[in-house]
């Protein structure tokens, strides 16, 4: 399949949220979206998987295999080396497109359907990609009253599912190419874009969009072509991780993508989503639970790149927990964030994590930038070892759920110099359907002034630490990068003159209406 033209693929997105809403019927939005997405997913591994084995049974010299045709009983023997390979295993007749075709005369399609799954997640227990497997299709329950009252009418709407997202033209004839994966992650993409700009606070909570996600992956990897490893503690839906793959290239993250989210059902879309974009389960280590209570990767070596989005000024244990003061991740500033705001208390755990050579790009509220009290003395920390290296001011309203303009914090462990720059970038944008967005060239901007880390008037400030300081550690954009004037400068002289002229001309029409009225009247 050639690569799509921008027309093709906008045409594309138009027909996949149609689709997308037409299948739903009264179904939430929100709810249905783990049927459209799991139900993407299990095409995309089901022809994943075919043409893998048939490309290995082609190089074998056997031309005309068809994974597809094959009987159950002839298929086990690859098993075993398949999971070791590919991380998973369908059966020729659990396989999408077999069970599509079979499931207008498959009166227990819902059991059909749910059996594939258990036994798709199955195929991994006792392998190393158990865990990347474990609990995958967890949200699309086939048997929920969301769609439908009884199993037949459930059974309906499964057909509905198999049908659509069957006839997407994501792959050719069973050509699976690198254009197909891009297809399948755009598409998923797409929709994950859709649910999270119509679910209000929520959608935020999981994705961030693919435009600030690029300026945070670029941010970190500036001046380089590869990288160790890459980690986000707040990872939601992995659209952060995988702009790694897009900025470098999936080959040049050698080791691959760390992740945590305490949310299930956003743990189980990232998974989705890694193996929706071909890294494969050996590549991605996506841990579910509390980063701040229960980090799954504070045992890995310090990562190189690190990127989040966290969520702003959630609640925590903080000083409740008694052992949190003294866990090395926070011990350092000597206070913990408070209770009622978190944000600090991510920044000092992706500090900790930072490799020596390593950059971070955090996502922040913007209170975190100027609040006293606790929040004060951490930022004094990171300013007095000299571990802030740019802050860099967004456009209000990029962001699903929130409309207020967030800010992002660079950190770096090894500075050449002691100072800060700040970036006024709230002039940066386009508005774009009902959001502003942060364009290709608009990054470009950020991210050259980033590199050049010069002083440029109403844009950015180079500020040494020692004057930070001073200011009681506030490193608010607005308290360094001096905003230009746009304000039109009025001659109040000639506006009198202009009013004055103005009631004249009111006087003059009053009194020839009275006078039409008069003559009405006689």
């Amino acid at each position: 399949m050639n690569k799509t033209t921008e027309t093709e693929r906008a045409d594309l997105h138009k027909t996949i949220w149609r689709i997308a809403n037409d299948l739903r019927g009264a179904v939430d939005g929100w709810d249905f979206k783990s049927y459209v997405l799991g139900m993407l997913f299990y095409r995309f591994i089901s022809e994943n998987l075919t043409s893998y084995l048939n490309e290995q049974e082609r190089k074998a010299g056997t031309a005309d295999f068809d994974y597809v045709r094959l009987q159950d009983s002839e298929a086990e023997s690859g098993r075993i080396e398949t999971v070791r390979e590919k991380g998973f295993y369908i059966l020729p007749s659990q396989l999408f497109l077999n069970v599509r075709t079979r499931a207008r005369q498959d009166p227990n399609l819902n059991e059909t359907l749910h059996n594939t799954f258990v036994a798709i997640e199955g195929s991994a227990f006792g392998t190393e990609s158990e865990e990347d497997l474990k609990g995958l299709f967890d949200d699309l329950d086939v048997n929920s009253t969301k769609l439908g009252s009884t199993v037949a009418k459930r059974n309906e709407k499964l057909v509905k599912l198999l049908d659509e997202i069957g006839d997407l033209p994501l792959s050719n004839s069973g050509q699976f190419s690198r254009n197909t994966i891009d297809l399948f992650g755009d598409a998923y993409e797409y929709l994950m874009t859709m649910y999270a700009s119509t679910a209000g606070k929520s959608g935020g909570e999981f994705f961030t969009p693919q435009e600030v996600s690029e300026l945070l992956a670029r941010i970190t990897v500036v001046g380089k072509t590869e990288v160790d490893k890459v980690y986000d503690p707040a990872c939601g839906s992995g659209s952060l991780l995988l702009k790694f793959a897009k900025v470098l290239g999936q080959d040049k993250v050698r080791q691959g993508f760390f992740g945590q989210e305490i949310n299930l059902t956003t743990f189980n879309l990232c998974r989705i989503n890694m193996f929706l974009h071909d890294i494969n389960f050996e590549k991605f280590d996506i841990a579910h639970g509390d980063t701040l209570i229960d980090p799954a990767h504070q045992y890995e070596e310090p990562f190189e790149a690190i990127v989040s989005n966290p969520p702003y000024s959630i609640k925590w244990e903080g000083s409740d927990n008694p052992l949190l003061i003294n866990d090395p991740r926070y011990a350092p500033a000597g206070v913990l964030a408070p209770k009622s705001k978190a944000d600090l208390a991510f920044t000092m755990h992706i500090l900790s994590s930072l490799a020596v050579d390593g950059t971070a790009a955090i996502v922040e509220f913007p209170g975190v930038l100027y609040r006293r009290g606790a929040e004060e003395k951490i930022r004094q920390y990171l300013v007095d070892n000299n571990y802030i290296d740019c802050v860099i001011q967004l456009p209000v309203d990029l962001f699903f759920g929130t409309t207020i303009a967030t800010c992002i914090i660079v950190l770096k462990k090894s500075k050449s110099s002691n100072d800060i720059l700040f970036i006024d970038a709230t002039d940066e944008f386009s508005r774009v359907g009902n959001k502003n967005k942060l364009l290709f060239e608009h990054q470009t901007k950020i991210l050259n002034a980033f590199t050049a880390r010069q002083d440029i008037e109403h844009f950015t400030k180079l500020v040494d630490n020692d004057e930070i300081a001073r200011n009681s550690y506030t490193i608010s954009v607005s308290a360094y990068v001096e905003s230009e004037d746009t304000r039109e400068h009025i001659n109040i002289k000639e506006l009198n003159t202009h009013i004055n002229e103005i009631v004249a001309k009111q006087h003059e029409l009053r009194a020839q209406i009275d006078s039409i009225v008069i003559e009405l009247e006689g």
